[in-house]
C-alpha cells in the first residue's frame, strides 16, 4: 500500500473546492452564526497537546456553550469523570475546534479557536444549575467559524433511530476493560 506524503499529491486526487465552500469562513460570530450556536445542547470539543490529540462530548439542557460577544465562547466545564485530558491539552497548548450539532440538523457549525481555562468564582457562579455550578471554565477566542457540508449527516441518517445498531452499553465496556486490565496485571 502506497501512502500519501505530499499535499500535491492528495490535492491531484480531488476537484478544486467551490467558493461556497471557500466563503462560508469568518473570523467572529455573526448573527446567523450566534443564532446557530445558541440552539446547540451539544459538541465535540478537540484539542492538542504534547501527550496528543483529544475528543471530548460536551452537552447541556440549554445551549452548550454562552456567547459572551462574536469572538467569545464560554463552555463550562461540569464535574464529570476527571480524566482532564481536554483541559491538560487546554493548559499546555491552546488550541481547539468545537461541532456544534442540533438534533435533527443536517448541518454542523465548526468553532476553531484558542482556549483557557478559568475558575473565577463570579464566572462559574454565572452558570449556576440544579447541578450546580462547573469547576471551571473555558473561555474560548474564535479565529475561525463556518458551516459544515450536510453530506456526511445524511450519508449517515445520523438522527434516524428507527433500525438504529444495538451498541455495547458503557457497563459492558468499562466490564471488559477492567477484565482487560486485570488480565494484563496477573
Amino acid at each position: 500500500m502506497d501512502f500519501i506524503r505530499l499535499v500535491e499529491t492528495l490535492e491531484a486526487l480531488y476537484s478544486k473546492a467551490g467558493p461556497a465552500s471557500l466563503h462560508k469562513v469568518a473570523d467572529h460570530l455573526t448573527p446567523l452564526y450566534q443564532a446557530w450556536i445558541g440552539a446547540a445542547r451539544f459538541c465535540v470539543l478537540s484539542t492538542i497537546g504534547p501527550s496528543g490529540t483529544d475528543g471530548s462530548a460536551r452537552g447541556d439542557l440549554g445551549p452548550v456553550v454562552r456567547i459572551q460577544d462574536d469572538k467569545t465562547l464560554l463552555l463550562p466545564d461540569w464535574p464529570g469523570n476527571n480524566r482532564l485530558d481536554s483541559l491538560r491539552n487546554i493548559v499546555e497548548d491552546g488550541p481547539i475546534s468545537l461541532m456544534f450539532m442540533v438534533p435533527g440538523a443536517d448541518t454542523m457549525v465548526r468553532v476553531n479557536g484558542h482556549a483557557s481555562l478559568t475558575a473565577d468564582p463570579d464566572l462559574c457562579a454565572s452558570f449556576l444549575e440544579v447541578k450546580g455550578i462547573p469547576v471551571c471554565v473555558m473561555v474560548i477566542t474564535v479565529q475561525e467559524v463556518y458551516i459544515q457540508c450536510a453530506k456526511s449527516v445524511k450519508r449517515a441518517a445520523l438522527w434516524q433511530t428507527r433500525n438504529a445498531p444495538l451498541v455495547p452499553s458503557l457497563g459492558q465496556i468499562l466490564h471488559e476493560a477492567t477484565d482487560l486490565e486485570a488480565g494484563a496485571s496477573s
